[in-house]
């Protein structure tokens, strides 16, 4: 089943609902050809997948607004939105097994529901299925670190690649029982981030030994990524860090 939308009902019927489940939007016309051909293909594999996303379709002629605002040129054209934006899109008649394909991107893998779920067997299973997820890793980690298991911990983050959490959280790991950094360290743990980056970029300052400044500086990025570029302390803090290690 789909459901017609409207250069007035777009943003409800597309971009809100798009924060529950998918949407996929067919912008077609009455006089295209290739979009009769792909409708009945994309309605029944939107149908295989019930409950998973939703089908919309957008009439061009009668609504030149929202197919404007889309830079819809060619018809069929389809565009997929996820919590409010394109998330996926392709122009021109797709085969069905092409069509399965980007459905089928859309919607989370057993690991994402697994990680959904966020409890320790179903983190473990998630990491078996996708080797090496930050997002498996660092929790889990998180969770044998908070049990004392700090070994299996730094393993499972040693087989993480590219990850400022990952590598982060290994270095407050590693810095465990530093008199110097413990307080740092005990002010993350309780949230106390401004606490945490000052005592550790203040750590920085005062060494020359050039690992303890790279042990350091990894666990600062952590707590940097955690807050996300436009947190007001992590920027401020970035200007610290740069100021402390140059």
């Amino acid at each position: 089943m789909y459901q017609d939308v409207t250069d007035a009902d777009f943003e409800v019927k597309v971009l809100d609902r798009s924060h529950v489940l998918p949407v996929v939007v067919d912008f077609w016309a009455e006089w295209c050809g290739p979009c009769r051909a792909l409708g009945p293909v994309i309605e029944q594999a939107v149908a295989d997948r019930a409950g998973k996303l939703e089908l919309a379709k957008l009439d061009t002629d009668a609504n030149p607004g929202i197919a404007g605002a889309l830079r819809i040129q060619s018809i069929p054209a389809v565009k997929a939105f996820v919590d409010g934006k394109v998330a996926a899109e392709f122009v021109g008649a797709q085969p069905r097994p092409a069509v399965e394909r980007f459905l089928d991107g859309l919607l989370p893998s057993e690991a994402d529901e697994l990680i959904a779920r966020g409890d320790e067997a179903s983190l473990r299973r998630a990491l078996e299925l996708e080797p090496g997820r930050a997002d498996v890793a660092v929790p889990l980690a998180r969770m044998l670190h908070e049990r004392g298991e700090d070994e299996q911990a730094l393993g499972l983050l040693a087989n993480v690649a590219g990850s400022y959490a990952a590598d982060g959280l290994a270095a407050r790991i590693r810095m465990e029982g530093d008199e110097t950094v413990g307080p740092a360290l005990d002010s993350l743990d309780q949230g106390d981030h401004e606490g945490g980056l000052d005592g550790l970029i203040g750590a920085i300052g005062a060494t020359d030994d050039p690992e303890r400044r790279e042990e350091l500086r990894r666990a600062v990025v952590g707590v940097l990524d955690e807050l996300g570029v436009e947190h007001p302390l992590a920027r401020e803090s970035r200007r610290r860090l740069a100021s402390a290690l140059y």
